[in-house]
């Protein structure tokens, strides 16, 4: 009888221990799983005034005949690529965005067609919940916008350091699929040298983005 207690319990200290060695190499073996997510996002861009416009070039020291050029509001589109460690409240995505807020016309001067694509790597702050998900982040990046050939410009290409705030509230429709909307402003000092020959003129661009878009977790 004693023996057969012995024999049990020496069974029962190998389970627990084969149990402990099990639980260790699992956390070893199979670390917590990060986070990546690719989306895309399309809305509104209500572009304010480029502001501040001065000559460049040849016509550095020119006083404009206007300050400020109206912009016109535009469709946003873009894509995105997330990454956040494990399920931390903290993480990083690059980003490209698309939009045309072309300039309107300046009196009996015919507008002119521009684009303006963002491309940037945004810093992220969120709350993980398994449902929703409110956001914010900051971000830089280049901005590359093109100036097209017009009645009174010629086709002229600048790129030029960026940034962007945003905040944006992330709803999980599924385990891997949600649906989101987000606010974003940015920024960046245009500059276009060569948009009259062999002068030009910069100015300030801000714009506000409303978007909506759709994202893949895995």
């Amino acid at each position: 009888m004693e023996h057969r207690m012995m024999h049990l319990g020496h069974a029962h200290k190998r389970f627990f221990l084969s149990l402990l060695f099990l639980t260790v190499l699992s956390s070893i073996a199979i670390p917590a799983q990060a986070e990546w997510y690719v989306a895309g996002d399309v809305g509104a861009n209500f572009a304010d005034r480029l502001t501040g416009i001065s000559g460049t070039g040849d016509l550095t020291g020119f006083e404009p005949r206007f300050s400020n050029f109206d912009l016109k509001n535009s469709v946003s589109y873009g894509a995105k690529l997330g990454y956040f460690p494990e399920h931390s409240w903290f993480g990083i995505e690059g980003e490209i965005l698309q939009t045309t807020p072309h300039i309107k016309n300046l009196d009996d001067i015919p507008g002119i067609h521009l684009r303006v694509t963002t491309v940037g790597v945004n810093l992220l702050a969120r709350y993980p919940g398994r449902t929703f998900q409110p956001y914010a982040g900051v971000g830089v990046g280049p901005v590359i916008a093109h100036l097209s050939d017009s009645a009174t410009t010629q086709s002229n290409t600048d790129v030029a350091g960026g940034w962007n705030v945003l905040v944006g509230l992330r709803a999980f429709v599924t385990p891997y699929v949600a649906v989101f909307t987000e606010y974003k402003h940015t920024g960046a000092t245009l500059r276009f040298d060569q948009a009259f020959g062999t002068g030009g003129f910069e100015g300030v661009y801000r714009a506000q983005h409303v978007l909506v878009g759709l994202s893949y977790h895995f």
